[in-house]
């Protein structure tokens, strides 16, 4: 598996990139793990029916909303937030969707737990959860068995847009970060030891 540190970048730019990776690959195309970053942005998933939009973004319209091919309904990337990209081909590795998602999850539960944070996934609103709170959200897309998108984590970052939306359409879900957790490691530092849990859970 490559993987591969991107730094910084512009979300729609990365999307086409997902895009045509997953569209161009072939049986022999090696899967790929794409570490990010994004600026802040909403992003609105296919299942969009009676999903709430920011009431912001006619106020600070440097906010935009994203339509993207991934399932789920609507979230927020913004810097502090730690963006992995699954470029995987299922078929090659026998994987369900549902072992896929425990695997990417398991990857989340054991980061946190190296730091003495109890966590936990659920298994009808995928993600990961302390106490109650979304720290972890997932978005995948399947093209011809070969997984793209992701997921992200909350680090250290300003929550006040999750309050604007229903996070993955859930009312009144709670948002909580590692920062909040009393995990002092910067995004770059956790998203380092999150591709490390990932490399070892997909072997």
């Amino acid at each position: 598996m490559i993987c591969r540190d991107l730094g910084r970048t512009d979300y729609q730019t990365t999307l086409a990139a997902m895009q045509a990776f997953t569209a161009t690959r072939t049986a022999e195309t090696a899967d790929e793990i794409w570490l990010t970053e994004h600026n802040s942005v909403y992003t609105l998933g296919l299942n969009r029916k009676n999903v709430r939009l920011p009431s912001r973004v006619n106020s600070q319209p440097n906010i935009p909303v994203v339509l993207v091919d991934r399932g789920g309904k609507i979230t927020y990337h913004g810097i502090g937030q730690v963006v992995i990209y699954l470029l995987i081909d299922l078929k090659r590795r026998n994987l369900s969707v549902r072992q896929l998602v425990s695997k990417i999850e398991s990857s989340i539960v054991d980061l946190l737990a190296q730091f003495g944070v109890q966590s936990i996934a659920k298994s009808d609103a995928p993600g990961v959860y302390v106490n109650g709170a979304k720290i972890a959200s997932l978005g995948l897309r399947l093209k011809n068995n070969c997984c793209y998108h992701g997921l992200s984590l909350n680090v250290d970052m300003d929550l006040t847009p999750f309050t604007e939306i229903d996070p993955c359409g859930y009312v009144g879900l709670k948002i909580t970060q590692t920062k909040d957790c009393g995990i002092d490691k910067t995004p770059q530092q956790i998203g380092d030891l999150l591709m490390n849990y990932l490399k070892v859970n997909f072997k």
